[in-house]
């Protein structure tokens, strides 16, 4: 690239890949001096109409001097921006910095004029709204605060895209020609816009991958077997309702199919459009693939083969260009090393992965890094999906091996408002972003449920992400507060997503038990009690209940308001082998569709009929011995029809009576465990439906803080704050530090003592020493003179010299519980505040809550009682309780003065003494640094590489 003479070296980090509106991709970079011959042919392929909607009359060419001027530029007071696709300009923007008389200007000069062209082929697309976003942040990034745009009235399309944007603005009419002026602080309404932007965008390029009309494997061998033709003959036996071609360049000129499919030697010999590419060709080829689909106009690969990050250093090398060159055409790619993509939708039936057998069809979105993690949820679905909850399937699928593209987050965005998709089930092995993934996992929670297992992984190979430097069970504990449903296993990813997909979601935690073994009831209600439920005693029905007794009991159970689920335990009777297991599951179903509003699951030991029984009592279910045999290769014909109606997002929290399949499970540790993610789940529904507000108080001074903060800041980049300046800054926030006094002698602790009035408190205030009542550091109620030099002598005795122990005096504080309140900006994360109790028990525990700041004042309270050792503040064992209405409204300020200037980027109170009436800092200490870079707040883009 082109190095600008003028005043700035070339912005590399302006460069970005976006996603538009309509699912494909588009690279934005600088205009520079090279793209002259670009410019001048995106020009001429513009239409008369829009040249003359940008320079206001008829406009055919461009002159050398205009050539020129659209190519030169400081990159400071004249900007550029092209969005390219396959290299060549599609759209441009620039902006002019100009002074109050409207005249080119210099630095502090605050406003710039804007102008858009986009080529007529590509309008519709979101391109300029795209490139708004890029000039937006650019024009923020040189010190410019306000955009001006001149509009021919007639060009509404413009006018939308300024009027939609969500900015501040005015508008006014002169002289024929409509003038726009807005700020360019992000808004509320202006993030909205852009992340409901991001979401289509990104949906849409996902719907492309999964939703294709046309298929072609790249690679398909001319033999059965080898990776190419195993998907290939996938793709035709699950009855792909689109058209399927075989690519394979080794063909000779006479084989024009494969088995009945259409084959070529290359994409470019394929008459019509290709939607999707599945590339199996050796990774050197791959290249020479992507260019022919590129080419051919392929809306988007998944990669299959491997030789990528996971092969070490040339291979991340190799993984990067593969997706630099992608993007060059516009599209995105699922892989490489990927397993595949899934879709059972009968309008679709795509199995474009190594899976041999289509998944049976259901309303589960499951996304997994790893195949081998892939496989094996498959496979707990297929057994399970067919043996326990019927039909309860997959609706898609997609494992995306290395993911140097399409991720989590991209799926996330595609199932949130999949008319297809009720629950989302995901295997996660790293966040690459925990700040973008929070805030989808939440808005996607608040519609229908998201399970995730997290891997403790790295980043995936060949990623430049920002990583997190949280602990693992504080990202975990994140996510939860995101609306995530979090476990462990695999397992219990299964277990709860067949609860989930089928069963309405319990009010409460209360659970009813009935069954026909009172040891199974018995240890039912153990796990309950184990998992925080509240279960009510045990129904026995004896071991001779009839499936009679069973609906009775059932419908008594869930027509009783002191209960939000229950747990249905069924052993088979001695000497038996289950020949009413049908019967008793129609009663089981018969009852729970009687009374539709609570979920309903069981536990079976041992009763293979049952679970069967469970699934054939569905009508859309497979009878017993209905379905081929193990091993066998589904055909068209034998596909499943669709078990119910699309939900769509906001689902009730009642299901339709004719889609409850009641799920079983093996072991009553394992049904109840899923029970208790769903009252969770539940509950956080209901909260998230008013999360409270950020609270103002009239004495926080952000102004003044802003100035400490400033004037702090230019005295160095990152710096510790002493114990003035970090008294001084959160004083501004109503935050009162209690003072201690440095005494280096003796004599100075008497003298602090005096000013300060007796009892005092002595301490060490030296790194190893800080905090740790334990260890004798700290000496409480010295009384008087004598006992604060006696306790001076003794520290000194144990411990050593006072320029090593750092002693200082206190005042005494009300006696009460010991906090400590923490506030920290993560890189990735953000901004995260967190609460505990004092004391080495609670470390030693990691007994820390966390929220994402800003805090309100709901999240503040629930982040008081998240702590297992809360119960100290309420009282426990018939101590006082603690002022925590106090302790809330200091959580609110700390999380204001984080949130309010960014440049605070760790604050540690502790400890924090809660009294029956109010509560005392006794230490504080503040990290000031210039703050990371937040993504979310700047235009869309997808990961660099």
């Amino acid at each position: 690239m082109q190095t600008s003479p003028d005043r700035h070296e070339y912005p590399a980090h302006w460069e970005a890949d976006v996603v538009l509106r309509d699912g494909g991709t588009a690279r934005i970079r600088p205009i520079t001096v090279d793209d002259a011959e670009r410019l001048v042919s995106f020009y001429e392929q513009v239409s008369d109409e829009s040249k003359y909607y940008r320079f206001f009359a008829p406009y055919p060419r461009l002159s050398a001097k205009d050539v020129h001027r659209f190519t030169h530029h400081d990159f400071v007071d004249r900007v550029g921006l092209a969005a390219t696709i396959g290299g060549e300009f599609i759209a441009t923007v620039r902006y002019d910095r100009i002074g109050a008389d409207g005249m080119p200007a210099s630095s502090p000069a605050d406003e710039a004029e804007v102008a858009f062209l986009v080529q007529d082929a590509h309008q519709g697309r979101g391109v300029a709204s795209a490139l708004l976003e890029h000039i937006g942040a650019v024009a923020r990034e040189r010190g410019i605060r306000r955009f001006a745009a001149e509009v021919l009235p007639a060009n509404t399309k413009m006018i939308k895209v300024f009027m939609d944007a969500g900015y501040t603005q005015k508008r006014s009419f002169e002289d024929g020609v409509v003038r726009l002026e807005f700020d360019l602080e992000p808004t509320d309404r202006s993030l909205a816009v852009q992340y409901a932007r991001e979401q289509r965008a990104e949906a849409r390029s996902v719907q492309r991958l999964l939703v294709p009309g046309s298929v072609a494997v790249v690679g398909t061998g001319r033999t059965p077997g080898g990776v190419g033709r195993s998907i290939l003959d996938n793709i035709r036996d699950a009855g792909f309702t689109g058209r399927l071609y075989a690519v394979n360049k080794a063909l000779p000129e006479d084989v024009k199919e494969l088995d009945s499919v259409p084959a070529y030697r290359s994409v470019r010999d394929i008459d019509g459009p290709v939607d999707l590419a599945v590339v199996a060709v050796p990774a050197e080829h791959v290249p020479e693939a992507v260019t022919e689909c590129g080419e051919h106009g392929v809306q988007g690969i998944v990669v299959v083969s491997a030789g990528y990050a996971e092969s070490g250093p040339d291979g991340r090398e190799r993984q990067r260009e593969l997706v630099r060159h992608a993007r060059t055409y516009g599209m995105r790619i699922i892989g490489p090393n990927a397993f595949g993509i899934v879709n059972t939708s009968p309008g679709v039936r795509l199995n474009a992965s190594l899976a041999p057998e289509m998944p049976r069809p259901g309303r589960i979105g499951l996304f997994a890094q790893s195949g081998a993690i892939g496989i094996a949820l498959l496979s707990r679905l297929h057994r399970r999906g067919g043996g326990v909850t019927g039909v309860t399937g997959v609706s898609t699928f997609v494992s995306s091996g290395n993911r140097a593209d399409v991720s989590g987050n991209d799926l996330i965005q595609y199932w949130y408002d999949d008319p297809d998709t009720d629950v989302v089930l995901m295997y996660l092995e790293s966040i690459g972003n925990p700040r973008k993934f929070t805030r989808l996992a939440r808005r996607t929670a608040a519609a229908k449920p998201l399970v995730v297992v997290q891997g403790a992984g790295s980043a995936p190979q060949g990623h430049a992400v920002r990583a997190t430097q949280l602990p693992h069970a504080t990202v975990s504990a994140l996510l939860r507060q995101a609306g995530v449903i979090r476990v462990d296993t695999i397992t219990e990813l299964v277990d709860a997503g067949l609860l989930l997909a089928r069963q309405p979601l319990p009010t409460g935690p209360r659970v009813a038990i009935l069954g026909n073994s009172e040891s199974l009831g018995l240890l039912t209600y153990d796990a309950c009690l184990s998992e925080g439920l509240r279960p009510l005693r045990p129904l026995d029905l004896t071991t001779g209940a009839s499936a009679e007794d069973f609906h009775a009991a059932l419908l008594r159970a869930l027509g009783d308001d002191s209960c939000d689920a229950v747990v249905v335990t069924a052993i088979p009777a001695i000497g038996e082998v289950s020949p009413g297991d049908a019967e008793l599951a129609e009663a089981l179903r018969s009852a729970a569709e009687a009374v539709p509003g609570k979920p309903v699951l069981v536990v079976h030991v041992e009763l293979g009929g049952l679970a069967e029984a469970l699934s054939a009592a569905a009508s859309t279910a497979p009878q017993a011995g209905s379905g081929p045999p193990a091993g066998t290769r589904l055909r068209p014909s034998q596909m499943l029809p669709p078990t119910t109606p699309a939900a769509q997002p906001g689902r009730a929290e009642s299901v339709p009576s004719e889609s409850r399949l009641i799920p079983a499970y093996p072991a009553a540790e394992r049904a109840v465990r899923a029970l208790a993610e769903a009252v969770k789940y539940a509950q956080w529904r209901r909260d998230s439906a008013d999360p409270g507000k950020v609270p103002e108080y009239e004495d926080i001074d952000e102004k003044g803080a802003a100035q400490l903060i400033d004037g702090m800041l230019a005295r160095g980049q990152g710096l510790t704050l002493g114990t003035e300046e970090t008294c001084e800054l959160l004083g501004r926030y109503g935050i009162a530090v209690r003072r201690a006094v440095p005494a280096f002698t003796p004599d100075d602790a008497v003298r602090a003592a005096e000013t300060l009035d007796y009892p005092v408190a002595l301490k060490a205030t030296a790194p190893h020493l800080r905090h740790r009542a334990d260890l004798g550091g700290v000496r409480l109620d010295l009384a008087d003179e004598e006992q604060l030099r006696r306790a001076y002598a003794e520290l000194t005795e144990l411990f050593g010299k006072p320029e090593e122990l750092r002693p200082v005096v206190q005042g005494m504080a009300p006696r009460g519980v010991d906090t400590v309140v923490r506030a920290v900006i993560d890189p990735a994360a953000g901004a995260v505040l967190s609460f505990g109790l004092a004391g080495a028990a609670s470390q030693l525990l990691g007994d820390m809550a966390h929220r994402l700041i800003p805090v309100t004042d709901r999240e503040a309270t629930s982040l008081i009682r998240s702590i297992r050792t809360a119960p100290l503040l309420f009282g426990w064992r018939g101590s006082t309780p603690v002022d925590t209405p106090a302790l809330e409204e200091l959580l609110l300020r700390v999380s204001r003065l984080v949130d309010d200037h960014p440049e605070v980027v760790a604050v540690t109170l502790e400890p924090v003494v809660v009294a029956p009436r109010g509560l005392s800092v006794l230490g504080a200490s503040v990290r000031l640094a210039p703050p990371p870079a937040r993504d979310d707040l700047g235009p869309r883009t997808l990961p660099v590489y």
